[in-house]
């Protein structure tokens, strides 16, 4: 069962992510073998880097893994079974609170989640990340020009972070190409069939 809280971490994680606690294993999981393997293999890598937290990369400083498939795919879960496997802290980006309408204030708010995250053993949780991670659009006026800049920002954060990432997204195809280059690591989620859907 999942579960929120708020640990004795900076101000800025917890005001700008959820803490996640869970008990779920891999044996909670939903999913076809083979998949779980490829998620097993992720995260044994993850425990047998230099440091707990940080994948070697020809392409990519940091660890960044994006769920993708369809809603009700285990895609949370499997977040939650990763983290409680690394004896890591999940926390999933509020985007409601990182994202501001006013100029400046989006990019000021995922430096502060960075910087926070970089202080401690926690992965960064982008659920549903079209909405920051989206396509970037022509430039109309000036709200697409701002929006193109958040998105170049938050891959360059990215790319300095020395931590964990994971992202879902209903459709890969509708995220920003640059972002995808960047990945390390790519799951793709069935959708479960009925009788092997978690109960609520």
């Amino acid at each position: 069962m999942t579960k929120h809280s708020t640990l004795h971490t900076p101000f800025e994680l917890s005001r700008l992510a959820q803490h996640i606690t869970s008990s779920a294993n891999w044996s909670s999981l939903t999913l076809p073998q083979d998949l779980v393997a490829k998620l097993q293999d992720f995260c044994r890598q993850a425990q047998h880097s230099r440091t707990p937290l940080t994948l070697k990369s020809k392409s990519t400083k940091c660890a960044c893994a994006l769920f993708t498939g369809p809603r009700s795919s285990c895609k949370t879960l499997a977040a939650e079974v990763i983290a409680h496997a690394l004896r890591s802290e999940l926390y999933r980006v509020d985007l409601s609170a990182v994202v501001s309408k006013y100029i400046g204030e989006t990019e000021k708010n995922l430096r502060q989640l960075f910087d926070a995250a970089k202080h401690s053993n926690v992965i960064l949780f982008f659920d549903e990340a079209d909405a920051l991670f989206g396509e970037r659009s022509e430039v109309k006026d000036s709200h697409d020009r701002y929006a193109n800049m958040e998105v170049s920002y938050l891959l360059q954060l990215m790319e300095n972070h020395k931590g964990l990432l994971i992202l879902t997204s209903n459709n890969k195809d509708t995220l920003d190409q640059a972002l995808v280059r960047r990945l390390c690591s790519l799951f793709e989620f069935p959708l479960p069939k009925s009788e092997e859907r978690p109960k609520p």
